[in-house]
């Protein structure tokens, strides 16, 4: 009988493999909006909601990078990294919704917690308990006056 529950669920496994999308890997380029693009996909981070933020410039960089303070800093973070996401979602446009990560950091969980992002009303428990942190802490947009979406 166990070999026939083992063989049941590696056949089940492996048709779970067989309908998943394919990773999206590659250099990721932070589209204004914070979204990413790579390798002609463009990628919204799963699970959060990166509200605009106010224009910056970060002038010790050449030529000098300008754009929201929320795209930056994802910029900073994925800068000559090699990104990896996993997609969830192909929205109505056309765009994919997908957890990505850079090195060893998810990057959904890297905007929460250096609170450049909120997190949306279906992302995991952990996503929102890293908000509200991040909020405790004063930091991101939570030290900067802008707009978040009511749940």
């Amino acid at each position: 009988m166990l070999k026939v529950l083992c063989a049941a669920s590696v056949g089940f496994s492996s048709a779970q493999w067989a309908t998943a999308e394919p990773e999206i890997a590659g250099f990721a380029f932070v589209q204004p909006d914070s979204t990413l693009k790579i390798s002609g996909s463009l990628i919204h981070l799963y699970g959060i909601y990166i509200p605009p933020t106010g224009q910056a410039c970060y002038t010790f960089v050449r030529p000098v990078a300008c754009g929201s303070r929320a795209s930056l800093a994802l910029d900073f973070k994925i800068s000559g990294d090699f990104v990896h996401c996993l997609p969830r979602a192909t929205n109505p446009d056309g765009s994919v919704t997908a957890s990505c990560r850079s090195g060893n950091d998810d990057l959904s969980e890297w905007m929460l917690q250096r609170g450049w992002a909120v997190a949306l009303p279906d992302a995991p428990f952990e996503y929102a308990a890293m908000e509200r942190i991040a909020q405790a802490k004063r930091i991101g947009v939570w030290g900067l006056p802008v707009d978040v979406p009511a749940p």
